[in-house]
């Protein structure tokens, strides 16, 4: 580990410390330091920016409330990313009855289960990232919150079954489904991207 980051893993470990203290300017350090990264990852299941400014707001409060539970080990960012991402999760199940679940969900798991993954998987990694970004914006909510939790979040489908409520064979079918909109969505609206 370079002296760069021993300086920064202390001066973040002073920032978390004042925060557990409830100092005011070290939780203001705190939302300036994350504020654009995880302003990202409201984004990835709020279209509208007001929204994912609330949702994010509630994250921070979430991340203040809980600090005192972080135990130093691991990535902070990855931890404080799983509160936020969990906090749009919570947002979109208020907004809606049942986003998540669709009709049909298990019977299209047991017809493409086994050939999902015989399949090539499906990159993201060739498109731009300003054009894939719009692809999974035009998803429904529920794909985009499965994909983004898989893909993005790199939750496992047991994981995101429990955090959504929903059956892992659910998980994996709205994957599944997300994915081939996804491609269609890329093939309608970016049909260069594949040339």
């Amino acid at each position: 580990m370079s002296r760069d980051n021993v300086e920064n893993k202390n001066e973040l470990t002073e920032i978390i410390d004042g925060c557990i203290a409830n100092k005011r300017k070290a939780q203001e350090q705190l939302f300036k330091l994350f504020y654009g990264k995880m302003m990202g990852v409201c984004l990835r299941y709020h279209r509208d920016k007001d929204d994912a400014q609330e949702i994010l707001q509630l994250a921070f409060i979430k991340v203040f409330d809980k600090l005192d539970g972080y135990d130093h080990t691991g990535s902070f960012e990855g931890w404080m990313r799983r509160i936020v991402a969990n906090t749009c999760i919570d947002a979109i199940r208020k907004s809606k009855k049942d986003p998540i679940r669709t009709e049909n969900d298990e019977d299209f798991v047991l017809q493409t289960e086994n050939t999902i993954e015989e399949k090539e998987e499906f990159e993201l990694t060739s498109i731009k990232a300003e054009a894939a970004m719009l692809a999974i914006d035009g998803l429904s909510p529920a794909y985009k919150a499965v994909f983004n939790l898989y893909v993005i979040e790199e939750y496992k489908h047991k994981e995101i079954s429990e955090i959504l409520g929903i059956s892992e064979g659910t998980s994996k079918s709205n994957l599944a489904k997300a994915k081939m909109n996804l491609k269609k969505i890329l093939k309608e609206k970016f049909t260069t991207i594949d040339q």
